[in-house]
């Protein structure tokens, strides 16, 4: 490198760009454990971070197989997971979905499932009345409605797009499930004021759902790739009033089967599926290793953005 050359940001995963010490974010206990069952989806969003699509199968379905492995991992090692959580992609393009929430819901954990409710999940309305029958508010979906107004929402997910979710978030609240709902938080709008509006949403629609509780709620902040937000240091913890505990990767890890690949992995979060420095190992045990914040989104996202992708309800 010459002296004209200054070092690239989020590169080195101990040191910044300005040469200060990296922050780093322990396990302090495994909590959720997400399964990403595959990239493919039933829509092409216009802002996804994982960009799934129907044609994208980067990381492929799971098997059963794969998340049993990991669940008897749990249970041997008594690792304190309350949620195992599912998301994609879309889960129920995974033909295998049904039997993966009956094996999860069978063995005690919480579960949530990350879904739009379109056709995919409406496909399955009789196996999923079982389940909720048998298992009632220990499985929860959380959908995927990105606005209260259709237009913005369907700017996203495509025409009509707003219509078929709305659809699905009925059936499944008519129906008796647990729901959320996820919506995104754009940079020009208040929070309070996205929150009025899915408000009163959820009252013309009789819909369940608590707009005032942000485990009910879950307004994600803005993924933008090419966005340059600040790294995070070790210092920032106290100048920001933050603790590494906050973070997502203090508690959670996820696991993807990657395409053509002989086995599946662990990797630090959900945000980051194609990353190779965030694979941590093959088992949990492996992945319980600290988590270097060398990445824009664990500044953007999870720091500075103060998000979490889930959490278990008592």
């Amino acid at each position: 490198m010459t002296q004209l050359e200054a070092p690239a940001k989020f590169a080195d995963p101990d040191r910044t760009a300005k040469g200060e010490p990296r922050a780093a974010v322990a396990l302090r206990a495994l909590e959720t454990l997400w399964f990403n069952t595959g990239t493919l989806c039933n829509i092409t969003c216009a802002h996804c971070y994982i960009e799934s699509s129907p044609r994208n199968d980067r990381l492929a379905y799971l098997s059963l197989e794969d998340v049993r492995a990991y669940l008897d991992e749990i249970e041997r090692d008594r690792l304190p997971v309350r949620l195992i959580g599912f998301t994609g992609g879309e889960p129920f393009m995974n033909p295998l979905m049904i039997p993966i929430l009956e094996e999860t819901l069978a063995r005690g954990f919480q579960t949530l499932v990350l879904t739009n409710a379109m056709r995919p999940m409406m496909r399955r309305k009789a196996a999923l009345l079982a389940l909720n029958a048998r298992y009632g508010v220990r499985l929860r979906l959380r959908i995927s409605l990105d606005d209260p107004r259709p237009e913005v929402h369907d700017a996203e997910r495509g025409e009509g797009g707003y219509a078929k979710t709305l659809a699905g978030l009925r059936w499944l609240a008519e129906s008796g499930f647990a729901i959320d709902v996820a919506g995104r938080h754009f940079v020009d709008e208040d929070e309070d004021a996205l929150r009025e509006a899915f408000r009163r949403l959820f009252t013309n629609q009789r819909l369940p759902v608590d707009a005032d509780d942000p485990a009910a709620l879950v307004i994600f902040p803005e993924m933008a790739p090419h966005a340059d937000p600040p790294e995070i240091t070790e210092a920032c913890w106290g100048l920001l009033n933050k603790s590494p505990d906050d973070v997502m990767c203090a508690t959670a890890r996820m696991v993807v089967r990657r395409k053509n690949a002989a086995a599946p992995v662990v990797l630090a979060c959900t945000l980051l599926p194609y990353e190779a420095q965030f694979e941590l190992g093959a088992t949990l045990a492996e992945a319980s290793r600290a988590v270097p914040l060398n990445h824009k989104y664990c500044a953007s996202f999870c720091v500075l953005g103060g998000a979490s992708c889930g959490a278990a309800k008592d």
